[in-house]
């Protein structure tokens, strides 16, 4: 039983645990889960694995695997579907500890839940489909079979902003495929692990099949990817920090498959024959909900000549009627930044755009409400030019930039003028510009009259340039990192 203490109106958890082949196991150091709503509300009190910790976990995973890997696609199936539909039958109550814990407001914290309960369900039907081929003869006698087997233990890394989404669609394809897991968090979100574990646990995921280890990056993380047992590593988080995965991957004597989402400034271009009140509705959704604590947000809204005065009005006056407060209270539609960090870095970025020159004309302001929290009004700039910080770094947070272009062409251009890949969207009525755009915009992801935000979980995500690397997630296109092809010979006389 997890111990719990009464904490206000919410229910904390006293003490949590790493868990490692098979067993919730204590640690030495825990760390305070404080909610950025309510600053006052701790979450719970969570495990930090050691190296050692960790180790036994990738022992435990490298064990297992031997067993997991020749299991029955059935079995595998029978696992994950048990996996996600607890996840549904409890997305209400996950979905409250997730708006708790990152911020994320609660209907979209259920949502995101309702999400990860569908992608294991998702490839809980995948195991059974796992095809190969069989390749015609060019030498008499000879047959050849095409196979994926599982790649192996993998480590798996995943970031703050979509605690059960993101884990969920590297672990679901992950144990579907027959490779094993060894599970690190992001230090900042916790409870979201330790809940979804919970759940894989009370599944009956054999032991040391599935592990979690939670910690800070340099020495968790770390310990994964230095570990010559571990396959492969499946990072979601920083540009940096990718650069240092990918480094450790191919050093030393044991190479191991990476695959890494990292970030994205992604434009939403809207020209002068988009529907207005469609391409601010894009604008507001992509750029500031979930406080733009996404990858995928629209930070840079690139306009034309003849819709950029109206539209920019359009946008102010909607972002007016937005609610920013408590991610739990009935009506708000940005809750707060999730950490003091976090919110100093926009507040940075806020100051350098004024300071480049560039116009605030909404927003950008920290707020007081009844709870203390890092509440933040979104922003926007205008004026902004391409050369300014704020148009090229990746902010994280509700700061979007407006860049005023002649036409189409040069829309394009500034799109494409990023080291970054992700996503990228237009709102245009022109199925001329619309299909010259879904074809030479530089982007993973293309959508059109939609936010830049907002993937289905059966179809591939994954961008371009220094946003991506590797294989892509979500979807049959995950079996890519997840599998290893095998391709066997025989001589039938």
């Amino acid at each position: 039983e997890i111990p719990l203490r009464l904490v206000g109106s919410e229910m904390c958890i006293r003490d949590s645990f790493n868990y490692i082949a098979g067993e919730w196991t204590a640690a030495d150091e825990y760390t305070v889960n404080r909610n950025p709503s309510d600053l006052d509300d701790v979450i719970g009190e969570y495990a930090r694995a050691s190296e050692a910790q960790a180790a036994q976990a990738i022992d435990a995973a490298d064990t297992a695997f031997a067993v997991w890997s020749r299991t029955t696609g059935q079995q595998r199936h029978d696992l994950l579907k048990r996996i996600g539909d607890q996840i549904l039958a409890r997305k209400e109550e996950l979905g409250r500890l997730l708006a708790r814990e990152e911020g994320k407001t609660l209907p979209e914290a259920i949502g995101e839940a309702g999400r990860a309960g569908q992608i294991f369900l998702f490839f809980a039907g995948e195991a059974l489909r796992l095809a190969g081929e069989k390749l015609p003869q060019t030498r008499p006698g000879v047959d050849v079979d095409v196979t994926r087997e599982a790649l192996g233990p993998i480590g798996i890394i995943a970031p703050w902003n979509f605690p059960l989404a993101i884990p969920a669609w590297k672990i679901a394809p992950a144990l579907a495929y027959g490779n094993t897991v060894v599970f690190k968090p992001a230090d900042l979100v916790p409870g979201s692990a330790y809940a979804l574990a919970e759940i894989i646990a009370q599944a009956g995921v054999p032991a040391g099949v599935f592990n979690l280890v939670m910690g800070r990056g340099s020495r968790i993380g770390q310990a994964l990817i230095d570990s010559a047992k571990l396959r492969g590593i499946s990072f979601t988080g920083s540009v940096d920090t990718g650069r240092k995965v990918a480094a450790g991957c191919v050093a030393g004597a044991h190479m191991k498959k990476f695959q890494l989402e990292m970030g994205g400034k992604n434009p939403l271009v809207v020209l002068d024959d988009a529907d207005l009140a469609t391409a601010v509705e894009c604008a507001v959704n992509g750029a500031f909900f979930s406080t733009g604590q996404r990858c995928t947000a629209s930070s840079r809204l690139i306009v034309t000549d003849g819709i950029h005065d109206a539209f920019v009005a359009a946008v102010k006056a909607r972002l007016a009627q937005l609610k920013v407060d408590h991610a739990l209270k009935a009506g708000t539609d940005i809750g707060p930044v999730v950490d003091e960090r976090q919110l100093a870095q926009d507040l940075d970025y806020i100051a350098i755009g004024r300071c480049e020159g560039a116009e605030l004309v909404a927003g950008g302001e920290v707020l007081k409400r009844d709870t203390r929290g890092h509440f933040l009004s979104p922003a926007l700039f205008t004026g902004v030019t391409a050369d300014m910080r704020i148009a090229r770094e990746e902010i994280f947070g509700p700061v979007a930039t407006v860049t005023r272009v002649r036409d189409y062409d040069e829309a394009l251009a500034l799109s494409n003028a990023t080291p970054f890949g992700l996503s990228a969207g237009i709102c245009s009525t022109s199925l001329k510009h619309v299909t010259h755009f879904k074809r030479n915009a530089e982007a993973g992801m293309v959508m059109v009259n939609l936010a830049t935000a907002g993937v289905d979980y059966h179809a591939p995500f994954g961008g371009r340039k220094d946003s991506s690397y590797g294989a892509r997630e979500q979807g049959r296109y995950a079996a890519e990192f997840y599998t290893t092809v095998k391709t066997a010979y025989t001589y039938a006389g």
